[in-house]
């Protein structure tokens, strides 16, 4: 008996080996976006057209932004603020007169921060994510963005800052800008401290201005503005 039950765990351990460990909670949350193919549907699909603004938070790449400008032909503001991503966004859009590229993060207040850079998942809060703070940055507030370019609506706000998110839309409530943004397209991240109450309390937020018109929690959610517009 002792050597069938050997015998059954070393099946159970060359499976497991060959399957792989558990997907992961995150993993578990992207695989209906992914099933809808949410990042080529979802996040592109908006009433836009050439005099719309919109405004890239996180710009990386600039993959988002050249797919919303080559659909709609619209004003883009990129904000990316690690110099070499923001860099190859200028070079690779910044042909394009319509597209304005800073090398600079929106918050919810002024200041150089340090960042652990790492491809798409660079963010300024190291002790959470593990990732060791190898470069200092700049972030605008972003209410002195707006004032200073004399910007009074914008059509989509598209955040994706790897925690920071929760500040700046704090900034956006707090000050009342929220009401001048159409949409609000933003992927929330469970890695900071208090994430989900924050995350809970800026929902009860835009719920009093915007309603969501689709919600993948930690993944892609979108919140259009009530008013008549």
């Amino acid at each position: 008996m002792a050597s069938v039950l050997r015998r059954a765990a070393s099946a159970f351990q060359s499976l497991a080996h060959i399957v792989g460990p558990p997907p992961s909670e995150q993993e578990l949350r992207v695989r209906p976006w992914r099933r809808i193919r949410g990042d080529a549907t979802l996040r592109l699909q908006y009433d836009l057209d050439s005099s719309s603004m919109v405004f890239d938070v996180g710009g990386y790449e600039g993959d988002w932004a050249s797919e919303i400008a080559g659909r709609y032909g619209c004003t883009i503001h990129i904000f990316e603020p690690v110099p070499e991503f923001a860099t190859k966004i200028q070079e690779r859009l910044g042909k394009n007169a319509k597209i304005h590229v800073h090398a600079f993060g929106l918050a919810a207040s002024s200041r150089s921060e340090p960042m652990g850079v790492n491809a798409d998942s660079s963010s300024i809060f190291g002790a959470f994510t593990g990732r060791e703070a190898n470069q200092v940055v700049r972030l605008l507030d972003i209410t002195e963005f707006l004032e200073r370019h004399q910007i009074r609506s914008i059509d989509l706000l598209k955040i994706n800052i790897e925690g920071g998110e929760y500040e700046l839309l704090e900034r956006l409530v707090q000050t009342g800008e929220v009401m001048n943004i159409r949409n609000v397209q933003v992927q929330f991240h469970d890695f900071v401290e208090n994430a989900e109450q924050r995350m809970r309390a800026l929902q009860d937020e835009l719920e009093r201005t915007h309603y969501l018109t689709y919600q993948f929690p930690f993944v892609w959610e979108n919140w259009r503005r009530k008013a008549a517009d």
